[in-house]
């Protein structure tokens, strides 16, 4: 039988350092009797006097409690007796402490350097008042491990400047996939990310499933044609201990193998035609919902020849590219509607956080068909003389038979 109770060693360490005057915040996350159940335990100050603030998520409810340091310590040992799979994070000045039992009873342990300030002084404690932080999607959970493991936070947990931008566009891309899940958590959620790079949002998305919503089994497969990046998302997934939950694979997207109707297929800046190989994969494997942001978009720039009157926009360069990028996407979302989805496109985060920040959103739905929608796209794609390549691989294009496979 699997021992998945805390060492004693890190029960003691715990039970020492949240009741020392250095202490900011304890946070455990697990799954009890088969419901989402999040716990956190914090100092604050109230009319003078200190107390703990406990704060329980449990199935979506929330409840906060004000507790006195004897409460504190009962609820304490309550934290520290659960068993199973679970995330127990400590911040305190002396450092940080986050635990990880699996599901196979290990217990995975990382520490953090003490908090000090850039001159090497001892940091400030934080004030303890109950000011919340910013509503964003990473601050849903204890995401410290998370951020550490994928280099947008320091050794003491605290964000790096040079990261802010990705850090928000990670935010930015969860909120996107939020009306694309299902609102009761699924037996199993299945997950495909097409040119995956890095893996910030391959690694995010599931941290944020599992640990913010609370969903039992996430499978997420990361896909890209460079080994070196797969080599080191696998070791990040090893290192948070979800190396079972999160795969990759080094292949071109057309070459992955991949399950039947996946809930979500996602494309984070996939270059050129990438981006169109992922949309197929969607397609073709009849995915739920789809979360694309296109990269550059090379194929159409030298293609475009038509335009009737509006052929002087080609006459210029920067127009043209632009003219290029619009109509690759527009393209994109048409054969969306025309295979059966929904499709929105919209902006997903601010110019200055990245300049490609076009995002095409879709859902299955419709019934696939090809009278009023093909008509449109076959004749923008002859207005502007062009055969793009997701219609031609999917024998959209005028003279191709353009039926949908069984």
């Amino acid at each position: 039988m699997t021992d998945d109770t805390l060492p004693q060693d890190l029960a003691d360490e715990i039970r020492a350092r949240v009741f020392d005057e250095g202490f900011i915040r304890l946070t455990q996350s697990l799954r009890r009797e088969g419901t989402p159940f999040r716990i956190s335990l914090r100092p604050v100050r109230l009319k003078g006097e200190s107390f703990f603030q406990a704060e329980m998520t449990d199935g979506g409810q929330t409840q906060v409690r004000n507790l006195s340091e004897g409460a504190a310590r009962k609820g304490l040992e309550q934290i520290l007796a659960q068993k199973g799979k679970r995330d127990l994070h400590l911040v305190t000045a002396a450092g940080d402490l986050h635990v990880r039992i699996t599901k196979k009873g290990r217990p995975l342990v990382a520490r953090g350097k003490p908090k000090t300030t850039a001159s090497g002084a001892a940091a400030p404690m934080p004030e303890q008042t109950h000011d919340r932080a910013k509503n964003q999607p990473l601050n849903a959970f204890d995401a410290t491990a998370l951020l550490r493991v994928l280099g947008l936070a320091d050794d003491r947990g605290a964000l790096k400047a040079s990261m802010r931008g990705k850090y928000d566009q990670v935010n930015a891309l969860l909120r996107a996939v939020e009306p694309l899940l299902p609102e009761a958590p699924p037996a199993r959620y299945t997950v495909i990310d097409c040119g995956c790079g890095k893996a910030y949002l391959t690694l995010a998305l599931h941290r944020y499933l599992t640990l913010a919503k609370g969903w039992p089994n996430v499978c997420v497969v990361g896909i890209d044609r460079n080994a070196g990046v797969v080599e080191s998302a696998r070791q990040m997934a090893a290192d948070l201990g979800i190396e079972d939950e999160v795969t990759f694979q080094a292949c071109a997207i057309a070459e992955a193998k991949l399950p039947d109707a996946p809930d979500l297929v996602m494309s984070l800046h996939a270059c050129d035609t990438a981006t169109d190989d992922a949309l197929l994969a969607a397609i073709t494997h009849r995915a739920r919902s789809i979360l694309c942001v296109p990269c550059c978009q090379h194929e159409l720039h030298h293609a475009l020849t038509g335009g009737g009157p509006m052929r002087a926009v080609l006459r210029h360069g920067i127009l043209r590219e632009r003219l290029a990028d619009l109509l690759t996407d527009t393209f994109r979302a048409q054969v969306l509607r025309i295979r059966g989805y929904r499709a929105r496109v919209m902006e997903f985060v601010s110019q200055e956080a990245t300049g490609r920040n076009i995002l095409i959103r879709a859902e299955r739905g419709l019934r696939p068909g090809l009278g009023e929608a093909l008509a449109e796209y076959q004749a923008l794609c002859a207005f502007w003389g062009v055969e793009p390549y997701i219609g031609r691989a999917l024998g959209l294009n005028a003279g191709q038979d353009g039926r949908e496979e069984a």
